[in-house]
C-alpha cells in the first residue's frame, strides 16, 4: 500500500486489510509512507506496533510508483496484492484473489470498484465516476458481472512469477503507472481478470478542485503511456483532448472568421444536451438530489481531462522516440 497524507481514509483502509478472512500467518502487510506530513505516520507506526505481520517503510520519492516499488522490494509473498489508502477491500478479498489465479490460472486478477463518496458533493462526483459518460468503457468502473479477461485491473493481484518477468513499475508516471504496468504484463502474454466476485470500494475525491487536478494529471500522463505504448491506447482515452481541441480550436477561429462561431455553438450544444442527458438518466438511477451538481462533475471529468492531455502533447512533444521510461529490475529481498 502507497500512501501519503491519508489521514482522513486509512484507519478505514487499514482495518478492511486487517480484517481478511485470508491466515494471519500466511499474509504479510508492507504500507510505504510517502513521506507524510498530515499525521498518518504516526497513524502507521501505531499499527505496526500492535500487529506483527504489519511493516511501515519509507518512499522518499513520495510518489506511488516510488512506494510500490518500494514495497515489492520487501515483498517475501508469492502472490502481491496492490491497495492504496482510498480504498476499501473486501473481507474476502485477498482469499478470493488467491483462488482466482490458482484456479483460473491467470497472471493477475482485479474486481469491479464501487465508488463512494463521505460528502453529497464526493457522492455525486462517485455517481457519474460509476457511468459510462463519464469514464467511457472503463470495465472497472462499469461493469458488475462475469469474469472476463481485460486489458488493466484495480487493486490487483499478481504472481510473484510475472512481476519477476515484468520488473517494477515505472517511476516516470506520476499517474496511469497503473496502466502502463498492465500493458507491459500483457506484452509477455499475462492474462488478467476482472472477477465479479473480487469487491472493493474506493473514495471519490470531495472537492471540485481535487477532482480537477486529479483527472487532469490522468490525460497529461496519458501522453507518456502513449509515446512508450501506443497500443494500450482505447478510443475512449482520444474523445475529450478531441473535444477540448475542437472547443479551442473553433474559439480562436471565431477571432478571424465570425462565421466559425456557428460551428462553436453546435459543438458546445451537442455536448450541452448529452451531458444533461446522461445527468438526468444518472440521477434518475443513483438519486435526484445529485442532478443538480452532475452537470458541473461531468464537464469537469472531461475538460480537464482533455486539458491534460493536450498540455501532456505540447510537455513530451519531443519525446516521441523515448520509450524507455524508469523501471528499475525486481531485485529481491532475502530477508
Amino acid at each position: 500500500m502507497p500512501v501519503r497524507n491519508e489521514a482522513g481514509h486509512i484507519r478505514r483502509s487499514l482495518d478492511a486489510v486487517l480484517a481478511q478472512d485470508y491466515p494471519a500467518d500466511c499474509l504479510e502487510i508492507i504500507v510505504a509512507d510517502g513521506l507524510s506530513t498530515d499525521g498518518t505516520r504516526a497513524m502507521l507506526d501505531a499499527y505496526q506496533a500492535q500487529h506483527g505481520n504489519f511493516k511501515v517503510i519509507d518512499n522518499p520519492g513520495q510518489i506511488v510508483p516510488t512506494g510500490l516499488n518500494a514495497a515489492l522490494r520487501q515483498a517475501q509473498g508469492e502472490i502481491i496484492v496492490r491497495v492504496d489508502g482510498h480504498c476499501l477491500i473486501a473481507p474476502d478479498y485477498v482469499r478470493r484473489c488467491v483462488d482466482h489465479l490458482v484456479r483460473d490460472v491467470v497472471e493477475g486478477v482485479g474486481g469491479p470498484i464501487e465508488t463512494i463518496g463521505a460528502t453529497s458533493l464526493a457522492r455525486t462526483i462517485a455517481a457519474a465516476m460509476s457511468t459510462p459518460f463519464g469514464v467511457g468503457d472503463s470495465a472497472f468502473r462499469t461493469r458488475r458481472t462475469d469474469n472476463p479477461l481485460v486489458d488493466t485491473i484495480p487493486f490487483p493481484a499478481y504472481t510473484r512469477a510475472i512481476i519477476r518477468r515484468a520488473g517494477l513499475y515505472d517511476e516516470e508516471l506520476i499517474r496511469n503507472q497503473d496502466d502502463e504496468y498492465n500493458y507491459r504484463l500483457r506484452e509477455l502474454g499475462a492474462r488478467l481478470m476482472l472477477a465479479s466476485d473480487v469487491r472493493s470500494e474506493y473514495y471519490s475525491r470531495a472537492t471540485v478542485k481535487a477532482l480537477w487536478r486529479q483527472y487532469f494529471q490522468y490525460g497529461f500522463w496519458k501522453v507518456r503511456v502513449l509515446q512508450k505504448h501506443p497500443r494500450q491506447m482505447r478510443r475512449r482515452q482520444f474523445v475529450p483532448p478531441l473535444f477540448v481541441a475542437g472547443l479551442l480550436g473553433l474559439s480562436l477561429l471565431t477571432l478571424a472568421a465570425p462565421g466559425a462561431s456557428a460551428g462553436l455553438a453546435v459543438v458546445a450544444g451537442a455536448y450541452a444536451l448529452a451531458n444533461i442527458g446522461a445527468s438526468i438518466w444518472t440521477a434518475a438511477r443513483q438519486g435526484w438530489p445529485h442532478l443538480g451538481r452532475l452537470p458541473v462533475v461531468y464537464a469537469i471529468l472531461h475538460v480537464s481531462y482533455g486539458l491534460g492531455f493536450l498540455a501532456g502533447l505540447i510537455k513530451f512533444a519531443n519525446r516521441w522516440r523515448d520509450k524507455t521510461g524508469r523501471v528499475p529490475a525486481f531485485e529481491e529481498s532475502h530477508a
